[in-house]
């Protein structure tokens, strides 16, 4: 099953549940009133997604005259992947990470935090920039905002359930509303982000056309971001990382990245079809 399809098809079932719940409760008019404000929050922070993380982290932007190598590569493989130059940001941060951020590619931006920098090689690195513009070649933004509005909503509607007039009647229905169907969709949501990273991957591979490399990157980046944990920042941005750098919760249940075994073993099988 490719990862378009598995996209697709979680993204079809959240739909599914919403539209299901929204009818349950208040019809299209409560259902309506959940999308709305749900996806009013989410696309604002789609929208501004670039300023408000990079801010975030205080990301310092660097262009070509900075003789940065960060720079030469993304400059590099944005040409091979045929998309415009994204800006490109360094983070003051000793947890080695990337990310990618902006609402589509004429507007996007590429980080990568010092302690990356300094851990990984060239060809590590391409691959790791390789993921990232991936993520922006894919819009995964976009489908990632989509997906956090439709959870959204079905949470808001499970919070109107609360008011129902037939929540004494039926008990469990209820109990479902508040808790099961909000769960399920966060569940949903954190599987379509896992399953984009698996895409990322690939993407990443292709770019960099160094499949080992990326997955050699991604086993320093495991063990790096366990001796080095994000200190600052968000746990909700932990989606726009490579690796997620924070920890602590429910972290393998609504884990937004999949298992780094998994990742590599990917890549690796990649690397013998490419060769």
């Amino acid at each position: 099953m490719s990862n378009a399809f598995k996209t697709f098809f979680l993204m079809t079932v959240l739909t599914v549940a919403f539209v299901f719940i929204g009818g349950i409760l208040g019809g299209r008019t409560g259902a309506f009133i959940a999308l709305v404000f749900a996806a009013g929050m989410n696309f604002y922070s789609y929208w501004f997604s670039d300023k408000l993380v990079l801010k975030r982290y205080n990301a310092r932007e660097v262009g070509p005259d900075d003789n940065s190598r960060l720079y030469r590569i993304v400059e590099n493989l944005s040409q091979r992947a045929g998309l415009p130059m994204p800006k490109v940001y360094v983070v003051p941060n000793n947890t080695p990470n990337a990310f990618a951020t902006g609402r589509n590619p004429e507007h996007a931006a590429v980080a990568a935090t010092t302690g990356i920098l300094e851990l990984l090689d060239d060809d590590e690195l391409s691959g790791v920039i390789g993921h990232e513009l991936t993520h922006v070649k894919n819009r995964d933004m976009l489908t990632g905002t989509i997906a956090a509005s439709l959870a959204g909503a079905i949470t808001m509607l499970g919070q109107f359930s609360r008011f129902s007039t037939d929540r004494r009647s039926n008990p469990l229905l209820t109990m479902f509303l508040i808790i099961g169907a909000p769960v399920a969709a966060m569940i949903i949501r954190m599987a379509i982000s896992r399953v984009r990273e698996f895409a990322a991957d690939k993407g990443g591979a292709e770019i960099s056309g160094k499949p080992l490399a990326l997955a050699n990157a991604l086993n320093k980046l495991h063990y790096g971001v366990k001796k080095f944990p994000m200190r600052q920042g968000k746990e909700t941005d932990s989606h726009l990382f490579i690796i997620n750098p924070f920890f602590g919760g429910l972290q393998k249940l609504f884990a937004t990245h999949p298992p780094v075994e998994e990742r590599i073993k990917r890549l690796e099988e990649l690397s013998h079809s490419i060769h």
